[in-house]
C-alpha cells in the first residue's frame, strides 16, 4: 500500500497537466472556430434560411454541452477519464472528417444559391435526403465527441493534483486557471486563423485543419499516458442516487436515530485507500432513512440488506451534494443566455459598424476575439498576482471561495449587459445623426465600441466558468467527479436553449422590440437593459442559493472531520 502511494506521488503534477492543456487548446480551437462561423456555412453552402441556420447552430451548440452528461456517466461508471477522452475525441475526429469530405466534393452538397442564375432559382433548394444525413451525422458526431471530452478532460487534469496535500491543493486551483488559458488560446486561433481560412480558402480547408487539430489533440493526450493518475470507475452514480431515494422511501416509516453512529457506514477495515467517507449533514433529513439498518423485526440493528434497501451515509450525502448543487447551476443559466445574445445580436451590430482597423477589415465571426484577448491577459494576472495576494489575506488556497468567484462573474455579466445597452444607444444615435437609419452602409462608428461589453463579459466568463468547474469538481464525491463536471457545462447548454425562448417572449410582450430586420429601428438597447435588470434579480437568487449551500465534510482515516466551511459565504 505504501509502495502504491509512492508510485502515485511520482505520477501526476504539472508535467501530466501539460498534455491536458495541449489537448484542450487544440480541441477547442476547432470547436470554437465552427461555433462562430457555421451559420455562414449553413446559409451559403447548405441553402438554409437565416432563421434555420441560426437555429441549427444553436441546437448544435446546446446539444454539444448537454452531451457532456453522457461522457461524465461513462467516465464515472465504465472507463477511466483518459480512455474516455481518447474515445470521444475519436468520435469528434470522425465527425470533422465527414464534414471535410462533404465540403470538398460538390456532389455531396446542394447547388449554392449564389451560383444559380436568376432564371434557374427553382434549382436552389436546401440540403435534403442523403446530403442532409451526411451533414447531421458529421455535426452530431462532433457534438457527442466534444461533449465527452468536456466532461472527462477537466477532471483528468484535476486528478493529477491531490487536494489532501497542501502544495498540490494550491496547484489544483491554478490548474483550472491555466486550463481556461489553454481553452482561450485555442479559441483565439480558431476565431482568427481558422475563420480566415474558411472565408478565403474554402470550408474544405477549414474542416481539414480542424480534423488535423483534433488528431494532434489525441496524439498529445496519449503521449502523457504513463504520467497520469487514473481514476478507478466506481459504478454508475445515477444508480447510487436512485438507490438512496428507493431505500429512503422503503424506510419512510422508520424513526431517524439521534445518534449518527447508528446509521450504516462502511467499516474502516472494509475501506480501500480511495474510499471517501462523507460526514452526515442535517439537510434533506428524509434521505437519512436510506441509511437506517433494520432487521426483519424492524429493530435498527446491523443487517445484510441489499443496496436498494440500505445505503451508506456517504452514499446518502453524495445524493444530498448533487441536490444542493442544482440551485447553483440553475442560477448561472441566465448568464449564458446573455452570452448567447452577445454571440448573435452583437455580431449583427458589428455588420452595421466600421470594422476596419489599421487598414485591416475584421470579419464579423472574428469579433469574439476581443473578449478572448482580454481573458488571455487577465488569466495570468489573476493566477500569478490576485490569487497569491488574496491567499495571504484569506488563508484560502484558492484565494477566494468557489462560490465567491462565481458570484463576481454574475455581477460582471449584469454590468456587461448594461454597458451593451448604452453602446447600442450611441450606435443608434450615430445612425440618426448622420441620417443613415435605413441605409445598409457601415455607420461612422468603430466596431471596437463593442469591445467594452465584450471585455467585461470576458472577465465574467473567467470568474464564473472556471469557478463552476472547480466548484463542481471539488464538492462532488470521489465517485462522481466527471458527472459533476459535465453538469457544470449544462449551464452553458441550457443558456443556449433558453436564448431563443427569451427573445421570442420579449418580442411578444414588448410588441416587437426585435422584429424589424433593421437594427437601427429595433429596440435592442431596451432588450440589453432588460437583460441587465434580470441579471441583477438572478444574482439575488444566486445569493440565496449560495448562502443556503453547505460545503461537504470529509472524514480522514482516523475519523476526524475535514470541513471547508459550514455555510457558503459569498
Amino acid at each position: 500500500m505504501g509502495t502504491q502511494s509512492r508510485v502515485q506521488r511520482r505520477l501526476g503534477g504539472n508535467r501530466a497537466a501539460l498534455f491536458v492543456y495541449a489537448m484542450e487548446g487544440l480541441e477547442n480551437m476547432a470547436f470554437v472556430a465552427n461555433a462562430v462561423s457555421l451559420v455562414t456555412y449553413f446559409f451559403g453552402y447548405m441553402n438554409f434560411s437565416l432563421t434555420k441556420s441560426a437555429t441549427t447552430l444553436t441546437n448544435f451548440m446546446g446539444t454539444a454541452f448537454l452531451l457532456a452528461l453522457v461522457g461524465g456517466l461513462i467516465c464515472d461508471t465504465y472507463l477511466s477519464r483518459f480512455k474516455t477522452c481518447v474515445l470521444f475525441a475519436c468520435m469528434e475526429l470522425l465527425g470533422y472528417g465527414i464534414l471535410t469530405v462533404q465540403a470538398h466534393f460538390h456532389q455531396l452538397r446542394p447547388i449554392p444559391c449564389k451560383d444559380v442564375a436568376p432564371n434557374q432559382m427553382n434549382q436552389c433548394k436546401a440540403v435534403t435526403g442523403g446530403q442532409a444525413a451526411i451533414l447531421y451525422a458529421g455535426l452530431y458526431l462532433i457534438a457527442l465527441g466534444t461533449g465527452g471530452v468536456k466532461a472527462a478532460l477537466p477532471a483528468l487534469g484535476a486528478d493529477q493534483f491531490d487536494d489532501k496535500v497542501p502544495k498540490e491543493k494550491a496547484q489544483l486551483s491554478s490548474f483550472f486557471n491555466w486550463f481556461l488559458f489553454s481553452l482561450t488560446t485555442g479559441a483565439i486561433v480558431g476565431v482568427t486563423f481558422i475563420v480566415w481560412i474558411s472565408t478565403n480558402q474554402g470550408w474544405d480547408w477549414s474542416f481539414t485543419i480542424c480534423t488535423i487539430a483534433v488528431l494532434f489533440a489525441i496524439i498529445f493526450i496519449s503521449m502523457g499516458k504513463s504520467l497520469y493518475r487514473n481514476n478507478i470507475p466506481k459504478g454508475s452514480p445515477l444508480i447510487r442516487i436512485i438507490q438512496v431515494f428507493v431505500a429512503a422511501f422503503r424506510n419512510r416509516k422508520l424513526q431517524i436515530p439521534q445518534n449518527a453512529d447508528e446509521l450504516h457506514e462502511i467499516h474502516e477495515k472494509e475501506r480501500d485507500d480511495n474510499y471517501e467517507i462523507l460526514k452526515k449533514t442535517d439537510q434533506f433529513r428524509f434521505l437519512d432513512r436510506a441509511a437506517i439498518p433494520r432487521s426483519s423485526t424492524g429493530a435498527t440493528t446491523s443487517t445484510t440488506s441489499g443496496p436498494w434497501s440500505l445505503c451508506t451515509v456517504t452514499q446518502v450525502e453524495e445524493t444530498k451534494i448533487l441536490i444542493r448543487m442544482l440551485p447553483i447551476i440553475f442560477s448561472t443559466i441566465f448568464m449564458n443566455t446573455c452570452l448567447a445574445q452577445l454571440q448573435t445580436f452583437s455580431i449583427q451590430q458589428s455588420t452595421t459598424m466600421n470594422t476596419k482597423i489599421m487598414g485591416f477589415k475584421m470579419p464579423g465571426p472574428s469579433l469574439p476575439v476581443i473578449p478572448l484577448l482580454f481573458m488571455f491577459v487577465l488569466i495570468p494576472l489573476y493566477d500569478r498576482f490576485f490569487v497569491p495576494l488574496a491567499r495571504r489575506i484569506t488563508g484560502i488556497p484558492t484565494g477566494i471561495r468557489h462560490l465567491q468567484r462565481i458570484g463576481i462573474g454574475l455581477v460582471l455579466s449584469a454590468i456587461s449587459m448594461a454597458i451593451a445597452g448604452f453602446v447600442e444607444t450611441k450606435r443608434k444615435h450615430v445612425a440618426i445623426q448622420h441620417n443613415m437609419v435605413d441605409t445598409t452602409e457601415p455607420l461612422p462608428i468603430s466596431v471596437f465600441w463593442l469591445g467594452f461589453q465584450y471585455a467585461i463579459f470576458g472577465a465574467a466568463d473567467m470568474f464564473t466558468l472556471i469557478g463552476l468547474l472547480e466548484f463542481f469538481y471539488a464538492e462532488s464525491s470521489a465517485g462522481m467527479k466527471s458527472l459533476s463536471t459535465a453538469i457544470s457545462w449544462c449551464s452553458v447548454a441550457f443558456g443556449y436553449f433558453t436564448s431563443t425562448v427569451v427573445v421570442e417572449v420579449v418580442n411578444k410582450v414588448s410588441g416587437g422590440w426585435l422584429t424589424s430586420n433593421n437594427l437601427n429601428r429595433d429596440k435592442l438597447n431596451y432588450f440589453y437593459w432588460l437583460l441587465a435588470v434580470i441579471s441583477v434579480l438572478n444574482f439575488g437568487f444566486y445569493l440565496l442559493c449560495a448562502s443556503w449551500y453547505r460545503y461537504k465534510t470529509v472524514e480522514d482515516k482516523h475519523g476526524d472531520s475535514k470541513d471547508n466551511v459550514d455555510i457558503a459565504q459569498v
